[in-house]
């Protein structure tokens, strides 16, 4: 987490004339998310959200969990997403007899050099795609939770680091829930962002029949960036312009999660077990920038903030008791949060 905040651009008063140079560069050094966006369409149709939060996952830095019913293309998504990038590509078909050493490796023996070698798992990869990651035992998570926070794993005696850039992109079905495992909440917290996926439009589905029935074989996407351009994009992403005013309003935003009857939000204390941790805040100020870069913009207006709150937040909040009786769901007290903390 230090490495993070150490990275975040120091706030200071910038000129006119300083802010016009940055957004020329940024609209510069932004140029190839049309070209990605452009190969992803040619997969996926609608989703146009999903696809958006991917490359903000890509960009701040972050991990993704995206959670929809069978069928809506997240496996595809991802997997597309790796073919326009010349990254190294792994998917991980989480089950309940997966063990540690089935993601991270293992010491095997040598008989002939009479010594322990290291074999290397699915892990050391650019790009892993965690399917159905609720569905492995808490061992499991554990050994992925080091992955995903400290960027290295441990066989035996030895830590490995691992490729850059990692990114951990992982699948959960929320419907079956029959021989799965709540992820740990130290765990969910390790996740930029938490999408859910909804159905396509009415349109939108037409297209997907006509694309799926079509004769010949269908479109892949073109590698258009390569781990070079993504490192690139990543300190790019930090050097977007963050007013004070914008910081304080993310501060506002997680503190009401925290303390809402300090922002006239008494009805929801007996419903918030706990609010967003600091790792919310670090997590919002980051997606916020890359979500203004992504719209070739060298700094962050409000409605970026609001534009990634949803997806920041919605698995940092716990609920109470109370809340789950009523049906109060996360995304109706981030609603009323947004609606009530003041916008710069």
């Amino acid at each position: 987490m230090e490495q993070e905040m150490t990275g975040m651009t120091d706030i200071g008063t910038l000129q006119s004339s300083d802010i016009r140079a940055l957004n020329e560069r940024i609209e510069r050094a932004s140029a190839f998310i049309d070209m990605v966006n452009l190969e992803m369409g040619k997969v996926i149709i609608g989703q146009h959200d999903m696809v958006e939060k991917l490359m903000i996952g890509l960009l701040a830095n972050g991990h993704i969990l995206l959670e929809g019913v069978p069928g809506l293309a997240k496996t595809l998504a991802i997997k597309s997403l790796s073919e326009t990038a010349s990254v190294q590509f792994s998917r991980i078909q989480f089950t309940p007899d997966l063990l540690p050493a089935d993601l991270v490796g293992t010491m095997i023996y040598n008989q002939k050099k009479e010594e322990f070698t290291v074999k290397k798992g699915p892990l050391f990869a650019n790009f892993i795609l965690a399917d159905e990651i609720n569905r492995a035992p808490a061992k499991v998570q554990s050994a992925l939770l080091e992955a995903m926070q400290e960027k290295q794993v441990t066989i035996g005696p030895e830590t490995f680091k691992l490729p850059e850039p990692f990114l951990v992109l992982a699948t959960q079905n929320p419907v079956e829930q029959e021989g799965t495992y709540p992820l740990p909440e130290a765990q969910v917290d390790r996740f930029l962002l938490k999408v859910v996926i909804g159905y396509p439009s009415r349109e939108e589905e037409k297209k997907i029949i006509r694309s799926n029935i079509a004769a010949g074989e269908s479109q892949k996407p073109q590698q258009v960036i390569t781990q070079e351009d993504i490192i690139a994009a990543r300190k790019m992403v930090r050097e977007v312009y963050m007013d004070e005013k914008i910081e304080q309003y993310i501060v506002d935003i997680v503190f009401a999660s925290r303390n809402p009857e300090e922002y006239g939000l008494g009805h929801l204390s007996n419903l918030i077990a706990f609010g967003g941790s600091p790792r919310a805040s670090i997590g919002m100020a980051m997606a916020a920038k890359a979500y203004a870069f992504i719209n070739h913009r060298g700094f962050v207006i409000p409605e970026d903030v609001r534009a990634v709150c949803m997806d920041v937040m919605r698995h940092r909040i716990g609920l109470t008791f109370e809340a789950e009786a009523e049906n109060i769901t996360q995304e109706q007290i981030i609603t009323e949060i947004l609606n009530k903390v003041e916008v710069p």
